[in-house]
């Protein structure tokens, strides 16, 4: 009994064991954010869980914020696993924050016609402004001396990674790999396997780790469906759509009270847009003008300036839209192509109906005692001088200054005491 129990607890170990990742793969093609951070951390957690051979992450960003680049090179410097940076597929990038962290992992490999570095800190003040020089070159230092700690630490080229902060420099993956920034490219992942497979590799504590990754399965690890919904709303492009359909329909809805659906599709949207923002670098001043926006256009249903207030909110909501985002990446900034035409279009609608407020509140009564001037009806009896006539839905006692034959045209000219109308004969058109 004691030795089947001791086979099946092996059996099971032996499961549990070739059930485990030897390399798990992740890809990350997007601007480093909150959410591709969670994403890295998440992947480096699980990596350490199953202890894994190599975590690779496949790389394509042109940059994004350092509060998310320190966070993941946090997290890789700490990993219990080894972490590898693949630039990949060809043609892709690991610009500005993505050079950071290839830098910072334990092994940084790039596939053909790919790029990295341009990796020059730009500094923007909340209101979006330009920092001054002082700060600017105390935000460089910091950088710089960022990336010659983590370099020397992983045995790269100080000079060169200088370099790429310094002066913006960029290398293509054969300049990288000459200027010894990379350590190798591949074409693929099977290169990587054959390439490092009984290879003895320093981590950043100082201990050495010999790889084996032959015959190693590679699992794949997607982002989650939150992830990826949050990244596609995190576009600026789309967030901004979001933003001025929220508008809209806010507007609508305060202008046509009782609506419901615009009011709700609107807030949504305004909701969304507001939570996307809450990822992207968002400056302060761009936000309070559409805010001042959204108050102009309200305004203007409870004061009825006839237009006044409406430009004034179009013309906050263009500036804001535009200073909006302050990231100095225009892969998270809403595109000049996107904000014009938008705008114009919003600015048209906005404008149609604000004129069809005005019209409706030059528009004559068509209710009550004043809604009846004007009508035109059938006499249902002659009217001599009194008699029967068919008007607005409705058989009126009517008297006229001259005899009106029966099923003749009339228009209404008064309306008298006791439910009685004063009516004359109708032109011809």
């Amino acid at each position: 009994m004691g030795k089947r129990f001791l086979l099946i607890l092996i059996s099971l170990a032996l499961l549990t064991f070739s059930g485990q990742a030897a390399i798990l793969l992740i890809e990350v093609d997007a601007p480093i954010h909150p959410i591709t951070s969670e994403y890295i951390r998440q992947a480096i957690d699980r990596a350490e869980r199953e202890n894994v051979q190599l975590l690779i992450l496949q790389l394509n960003t042109p940059g994004g914020l350092e509060s998310s680049m320190r966070e993941i090179i946090s997290r890789i410097l700490n990993s219990k696993v080894p972490v590898a940076t693949y630039v990949s597929p060809s043609g892709a990038r690991a610009a500005s924050a993505g050079f950071f962290i290839g830098i910072a992992s334990d092994l940084f490999i790039m596939a053909p016609g790919t790029s990295t570095g341009a990796a020059h800190p730009v500094g923007i003040s909340l209101t979006g402004q330009q920092m001054d020089k002082t700060m600017e070159e105390k935000v460089l230092q910091d950088s710089i001396s960022y990336i010659k700690t983590i370099a020397e630490k992983r045995g790269r080229n100080l000079k060169a990674a200088e370099k790429a902060v310094r002066e913006s420099a960029s290398y293509t993956e054969k300049e990288a790999l000459e200027n010894k920034i990379i350590d190798y490219i591949a074409s693929n992942i099977s290169d990587i396997i054959i390439y490092f497979d009984g290879q003895k590799i320093k981590r950043f504590d100082g201990s050495e780790v010999v790889l084996s990754l032959k015959n190693q399965p590679v699992i794949s690890m997607p982002m989650s469906r939150r992830q990826k919904f949050l990244i596609t709303i995190s576009n600026p492009n789309l967030a901004y759509l979001l933003l001025m359909l929220g508008l809209l329909g806010l507007y609508f809805e305060f202008s046509n009270p009782g609506a419901i659906l615009p009011g709700v599709l609107g807030g949504i949207s305004l909701l969304l847009a507001i939570f996307a923002f809450q990822i992207l670098p968002i400056n302060y001043v761009g936000l309070l003008l559409i805010l001042l926006a959204i108050g102009l256009l309200i305004l203007e249903v409870k004061v009825h300036s006839y237009g006044v207030l409406t430009v004034g909110g179009i013309i906050a909501m263009i500036i804001g839209s535009m200073m909006l985002v302050n990231s100095p990446l225009p892969e998270l900034r809403p595109s000049i192509q996107i904000i014009i035409p938008v705008a114009i279009s919003l600015s048209l609608i906005f404008l149609f109906l604000v004129f069809l407020v005005v019209k409706a509140h030059m528009r004559r009564a068509i209710t009550g005692r004043e809604g009846l001037i004007g009508e035109i009806g059938l006499a249902q009896t002659d009217l001599n001088p009194s008699g029967k006539v068919f008007v607005h839905g409705e058989i009126w006692n009517a008297e006229a200054e001259e005899y009106i034959p029966k099923g003749t045209r009339v228009q209404v000219t008064a309306v008298l005491d006791g439910l009685k109308i004063k009516v004359k004969k109708a032109q011809a058109n």
